[in-house]
């Protein structure tokens, strides 16, 4: 069996903006510190465990503005959008090319761009720890 053999990874975007600002917590104050912090959490725990599709998954962080400047890490990709994060998530969903790909975010509107690339979608919460 060859690595062209073995099935692909899903795909899991998340829409880091969406995520982040969905927690009051004071990630206002530094973008770039709250996007770290979540792409920590998706390297800790591989994305979330309740999701369609069996892991692990091949993680993708998109942020954008001010939370530009967020490295890389083992396990999670980080994408800086050049424009709009929005357009970005949308255009990584319709390349996954029939790959399963699960989308992160509240927002209604990337929500339905992305499952018309047949990327499905879960909450923020799906990724967070639950409240205190």
């Amino acid at each position: 069996m060859t690595s062209e053999d073995l099935p692909l990874r899903p795909l899991l975007v998340v829409d880091g903006a969406n995520v982040v600002g969905s927690v009051p917590d004071g990630w206002w104050r530094d973008r770039r510190g709250a996007a770290e912090r979540l792409r920590d959490r998706l390297a800790a725990t591989g994305g979330p465990a309740d999701g369609p599709h069996p892991g692990p998954y091949e993680i993708v962080l998109v942020v954008e503005g001010r939370a530009r400047g967020v490295a890389s890490v083992p396990g999670v990709r980080v994408e800086e959008a050049p424009g709009s994060g929005d357009d970005l998530i949308a255009e990584l969903a319709r390349d996954a090319h029939g790959r399963p790909c699960l989308v992160v975010t509240a927002d209604r509107e990337l929500r339905r761009r992305v499952e018309r690339e047949g990327a499905r979608c879960t909450g923020p919460r799906s990724v967070l720890p639950p409240p205190a």
